[in-house]
Formats: structure tokens, sequence, C-alpha cells
């Protein structure tokens, strides 16, 4: 097992190797992603089905134009937050689990930024049909500044806030 021990530097990590630590990372990684895969999936499958109700005919035309965009986002985020198994199973056994945690970690946050989108887009769609009052653009910039403090400004906070130099 992996302990805590202070390098020449004085930084303390754990005493692991290069593949070891690219397993761990890839171990971490992957319950991230299953957490947002679950998210996406359930925004992405519920947005495919409005366009086959009755309602979605009755939508003004930006009204429309919102839900194409929010289904586009939607499915790019799908495809970003499952392209880490992909890409996992296609180079495992290569040796290069590394460089496959790095793309994995871009691909992950991507999809993040696309999972934002399509949640902010589909939250100011259900609210456009919902309410014809003006307030709506105020709340959903609200959500989208919660979300950037939850999902990036806390978290890029704390990296540097505890990182050692």
């Amino acid at each position: 097992m992996a302990h805590a021990q202070q390098d020449k530097s004085g930084r303390r990590g754990r005493d692991e190797t290069a593949e070891e630590r690219a397993d761990r990372m890839w171990q971490e990684l992957i319950q991230e992603v299953r957490v947002a895969q679950t998210g996406v999936q359930i925004l992405f499958g519920f947005l495919l089905t409005v366009v086959f109700t009755p309602k979605y005919e009755e939508l003004s035309g930006t009204d429309q134009t919102i839900y194409i965009v929010t289904v586009v986002l939607g499915a790019c985020a799908t495809g970003a937050l499952i392209g880490p198994v992909s890409l996992h199973r296609l180079v495992s056994g290569r040796k290069v689990k590394p460089q496959a945690v790095r793309w994995a970690s871009r691909l992950t946050l991507f999809g993040l930024v696309l999972l934002l989108a399509t949640t902010c887009a589909a939250l100011l769609l259900i609210l456009r049909v919902a309410t014809d009052d003006g307030f709506v653009p105020y709340l959903v910039a609200g959500v989208v500044a919660w979300y950037l403090l939850c999902w990036f400004v806390l978290p890029m906070w704390t990296r540097y806030r505890h990182t050692a130099p």
C-alpha cells in the first residue's frame, strides 16, 4: 500500500511508481466519470423525448432553436463523458496509461463544461416555456454562476490554496 512521504523538495506525496500512480488516477477518474455520465445520460434521454410531444409544435422558433442547441450540446457532452471508457478500451495493454489518463481527464473536463452548457440551456428552455417573465435570464445566469462556483471556482481555489509550490 502506498504511504505518504516527503521528497527532497519537502513536498509530501505517495510512495508509488508512475504505473501505480496512473492506475490510481485512472480508478479515481472512472469513479468521477460515472457520476457525470449518469447525469448527462438522464438529461439527454429526457431531451430526446421532447420533440415527440404535442407541446413541441407550440414552441416559438426561438424556443425550438434553444431545444436543438440543447440536444446537440447534450449529445456532445455524452460523447465526451463516455470517451474515457472507449479510450481506455482501445489503448489497454499498450503501456500508455499515463498518457491515457491525461487524455481521459481532458475529455472529462470538456464533458463537464458541455454538461454545464446543456443543463443551463435546458433550464433556459424550461423556464421560458413555464413563464413569460423577464427574470428567466437572471435565474439562468444565477444557476450558471452557481455551477461555475461549485464545479470550477471552488476546486481551482482549493487547488491553488492547498497545493505546495
